[in-house]
């Protein structure tokens, strides 16, 4: 798979996409993370990525590492996803998600999110970070 950005073929931002939506996108794609080819789910996820947060952790073989490691990897193929209320502050968001794995154990994620920065993807709702709650 390149390492280019967007990944082709796959879910990219919009700018009429609000955090909520952002967030269900890629934990749709991370549920299914197989189709419509290896690792897509994961592709949405860093097409979804905030510059800033691309720069920290890819290229894109980088995040397939970091995704399938152990912090994340429960994010990968989960089973269920029972999402908390976004929390929205102007240009910020957060949402924690609590996923449940294949193997039924849970984990508690905060997505964190903004939609202002330099550039074309301005005013796209982007993740910034996603950490272990």
């Amino acid at each position: 798979m390149p390492d280019e950005y967007p990944v082709a073929g796959l879910p990219t931002p919009d700018p009429t996409y609000g955090p909520e939506r952002v967030v269900t996108i890629q934990l749709d794609a991370l549920a299914t993370n197989d189709e419509p080819f290896e690792n897509a789910g994961i592709g949405t996820a860093y097409n979804f990525a905030s510059p800033a947060n691309r720069r920290t952790t890819g290229p894109f073989d980088r995040f397939v590492r970091m995704v399938t490691g152990p912090q994340y990897a429960p994010m990968v193929d989960h089973v269920e996803a029972t999402a908390g209320p976004m929390e929205q502050d102007g240009t910020t968001a957060e949402q924690r998600v609590t996923l449940t794995g294949p193997d039924d154990r849970t984990k508690t994620y905060v997505f964190g999110l903004s939609n202002r920065r330099d550039g074309s993807l301005d005013e796209h709702w982007l993740t910034d970070r996603v950490v272990l709650d």
